[in-house]
């Protein structure tokens, strides 16, 4: 007996809830299967808070999406199966799907595909060593079973992946002994690596692991730098002992379904993917894909790509009419096309970017160490010198990203009309409520008083680990770099409801201190 449905989506990720919940806010009869026993696929992983802007559920945490993507699922009654393995796509968009011991058989008057992409791996000796492991299985190691994945770990891999994760593994109360990439520069957001750095992390670019060592497990890594032709360099071994080893080199588009569906195909630097036009129309009538499964990008856009599927699919199916779909997709494609600008837009992959959109000179400390050296932060808009308390805002590259904007409620920040633009501090005063800093998607921003009139100054920060220090406890203060620079105190800890779990800690430093000391760390006896 086979089943009939108005769509098929395959994957129940950020793209195809996605695209599930627009086909059926149109009326269509959507089901979604995905081999997993949780919906929400990368979403319920990522504990940090998106970029982008609110529509792009920007300063949400990942996880609190999905929970948002299923309830809206729920209410709209679409028919998700777990656990449910699609085997094969085949001619009149039939699907084959493993649902326990059972092989059913599906058919759709369209199908989406959005079955995601699979974590690439790099080879060197003792690579197959327990302990070496992928940056995906430690998330969700962390943050789906709540395990450690291990105590003392190195991070290879400086994109985005490699930087959140390596966070995360410092949350989760791990030791991240190093950051290591055979490119030369940072591939990731420059605000992951500076949150990474002034913890104390290393990075090591242009180095690449040698060897792992351990007989039955991972006990160290040793590490070499590499010349510009990927070669180690005689000389320059450095060793550590680790117990995990985790890898984030980068993510494969996995478009095995589509490319037996008859789809064509291209190979592109991101990986095998199906030839789209910009709706997600494949090459085979009624076959759509979305998300990372046609081009990895960040899930904010994934989410896009499958409500845009979701609603041309309406359209193609007679559900609604043509102009509205098209008012509907214009809308989607704008909001895509702002996540798709600045620095890292896919069209300035692989390219060294010397300057920003307003011309100021990019650091090249940040790119090849991970932080801004002192001696070039002022050169941003965002830090800025008054008396009384006020925003630095240590943005220092053009991201998609302004919930900085819209959370203050004096209008303190400016970043205008351009998504991209660095956020600029206005002349209106601060009250020093500190919802920018807790809104910040990328950790930059802090509040300082510069001279609180007794040979010192405070300095307010984003924290979000545990144990949380309490008022009056003493500690040192470190810079951009990760390294001590003066005594501190916490002045307080401000946590509340709309901060969401982002505490506020305020430290008391040497006044000349205050534009250099950038995390608290607590010195135990």
């Amino acid at each position: 007996m086979i089943e009939r449905y108005d769509l098929i989506v395959i994957g129940a990720g950020p793209a195809g809830l996605s695209a599930a919940i627009e086909a059926a806010k149109n009326g269509m009869k959507p089901i979604v299967f995905d081999e997993n026993a949780k919906p929400g696929g990368q979403l319920f992983k990522q504990i940090h808070k998106f970029f982008g802007s609110k529509e792009h559920k920007a300063k949400i945490r990942g996880f609190n999406i999905g929970y948002e993507l299923l309830e809206e699922a729920n209410k709209l009654g679409v028919d998700v199966r777990l656990n449910a393995t699609v085997v094969g796509l085949y001619d009149e968009k039939e699907v084959t799907v493993r649902i326990g011991d059972e092989i059913k058989h599906f058919k759709g008057d369209s199908v989406l595909v959005a079955t995601g992409a699979s974590e690439n791996m790099v080879t060197f000796k003792g690579w197959t060593l327990p302990g070496v492991i992928g940056a995906g299985a430690a998330q969700t190691m962390m943050n789906l079973h709540h395990i450690k994945p291990g105590n003392r770990i190195l991070m290879l891999g400086s994109g985005n992946v490699g930087l959140v994760v390596s966070y995360q593994l410092m949350q989760a109360g791990c030791e991240v002994v190093a950051l290591v990439d055979a490119a030369p520069r940072i591939g990731g957001y420059g605000v992951h690596a500076a949150k990474i750095s002034r913890c104390g992390v290393p990075f090591y670019l242009s180095h690449t692991i040698v060897e792992a060592s351990g007989a039955d497990r991972v006990t160290g890594v040793k590490i070499a730098q590499v010349d510009s032709h990927f070669n180690f360099i005689e000389g320059t071994e450095k060793t550590f002992d680790v117990d995990t080893i985790c890898v984030a080199v980068g993510l494969s588009p996995m478009s095995q379904l589509l490319k037996q569906a008859g789809v064509k195909m291209k190979d592109t630097p991101g990986g095998y993917v199906p030839e789209c036009d910009e709706w997600g129309r494949t090459s085979v009538p009624g076959i759509f894909a979305a998300g990372d499964v046609s081009g990895i990008e960040e899930a904010s856009s994934a989410m896009i790509e499958g409500r845009i599927a979701g609603s041309v699919i309406s359209q193609d199916l007679g559900f609604i009419d043509k102009s509205e779909m098209e008012e509907r997709a214009s809308e989607l494609e704008d909001a895509l096309g702002s996540l798709r600008e600045g620095m890292f837009a896919p069209k300035n992959r692989g390219k060294l970017i010397e300057k920003t959109e307003e011309g100021i000179d990019v650091s090249m400390n940040l790119l090849e160490h991970g932080f801004v050296a002192d001696d070039e932060i002022e050169r941003y808009p965002g830090v800025t010198h008054r008396k009384g308390i006020h925003p630095v805002i240590e943005c220092t590259q053009n991201i998609p990203c302004n919930p900085c904007q819209d959370a203050c409620p004096k209008g303190c920040i400016s970043i205008g009309a351009n998504i991209t633009s660095l956020p600029t501090v206005t002349e209106n005063p601060c009250i020093g409520c500190g919802m920018c800093v807790a809104s910040c998607s990328g950790q930059a921003i802090f509040l300082v008083d510069e001279d609180t009139g007794d040979g010192y100054g405070t300095v307010t920060l984003p924290y979000e680990f545990l144990p949380i220090p309490e008022k009056g406890t003493k500690g040192v203060a470190l810079g951009r770099d990760g390294h001590e620079v003066c005594e501190a105190e916490v002045v307080s800890v401000r946590s509340a409801k709309a901060f969401d779990h982002t505490n506020l800690l305020t430290m008391k430093v040497p006044k000349d201190m205050v534009m250099k000391a950038r995390f608290f760390k607590e010195v135990r006896l």
